[in-house]
């Protein structure tokens, strides 16, 4: 027996399972907004093309029409101007074995529901680590805030007259993670990954700027969290093939132990 036919009888047999990470695409799925002397994202438009009928008598299609990065989706090194000029560092060169990865789960619930404005520091994932071992390098560092529990836009987005307040990473952690553990990204459960305020942070957006500058990768607006253990499930994040793309939509899926 092989690995790969073990996996397969593994999952059939239930001792593994299959957890979708994503948010499904449609007219609600929430956008990052950004001040208006920038360019706006558009949000999900679907026109059908034919529904079996005279348009196309036996088949179904639409035509979709999206940012880049919208609902769950991936960012790519050069979705950020520290990541610009990296070899490999859009959707369609990155090699495809940088998709897949260990998953480390750092459950940050109950901090967030005390404070959106939560920010892990490398205290936490020391601590994290002091009970779960190290972050191995290639693994995905996801941090499970609740956030995706708040299913509509208003909520979710949290934008006040001082602009969005949502948790995310401080820049020594982003840092550490990047440099000292090596890691393939970070993914989150908001709609970007970096904090709500961190466009007033010194720098502004630290994480994408050092994660991308190390040419790494972000997964945002991911979901099921919860239904992952701290160590043991592998996380497949793969984007759409895009020409020099910057990021795209994708299905995030994890393996793990039933």
């Amino acid at each position: 027996m092989t690995v790969l036919t073990q996996l397969i009888d593994e999952l059939n047999a239930g001792r593994l399972r299959v957890v979708d990470l994503s948010h499904s695409l449609g007219p609600d799925t929430p956008v990052i907004g950004l001040p208006p002397i920038f360019g706006a994202s558009p949000g999900v438009s679907i026109d059908v093309i034919s529904r079996y009928c005279d348009q196309g008598p036996a088949w179904y299609w639409n035509v979709i029409h999206m940012g880049e990065h919208t609902g769950t989706h991936f960012d790519a090194p050069i979705h950020w101007i520290s990541g610009k000029d990296l070899p490999e560092n859009a959707t369609d060169t990155i090699p495809p074995r940088r998709f897949v990865g260990p998953a480390c789960v750092i459950d940050v619930t109950a901090d967030v529901q005390r404070n959106n404005d939560y920010l892990l520091m490398p205290e936490h994932v020391a601590a994290w680590e002091a009970t779960h071992g190290r972050i191995p390098a290639g693994a995905w560092v996801l941090l499970r805030t609740g956030w995706s529990t708040r299913t509509d836009a208003a909520s979710f987005l949290n934008v006040h007259a001082d602009g969005p307040h949502s948790p995310g990473f401080h820049a020594t952690t982003s840092m550490l993670l990047a440099k000292d553990r090596d890691v393939l990204g970070v993914g989150v459960e908001t709609v970007g990954t970096d904090a709500g305020q961190a466009g007033t942070f010194d720098p502004p957006f630290p994480n994408h700027g050092i994660m991308h500058g190390a040419g790494k990768f972000g997964l945002a607006s991911l979901r099921n969290l919860d239904q992952l253990p701290a160590t043991g499930a592998i996380v497949i994040a793969a984007p759409l093939k895009i020409a020099n793309g910057s990021g795209s939509p994708l299905r995030v899926l994890a393996i793990a132990p039933a």
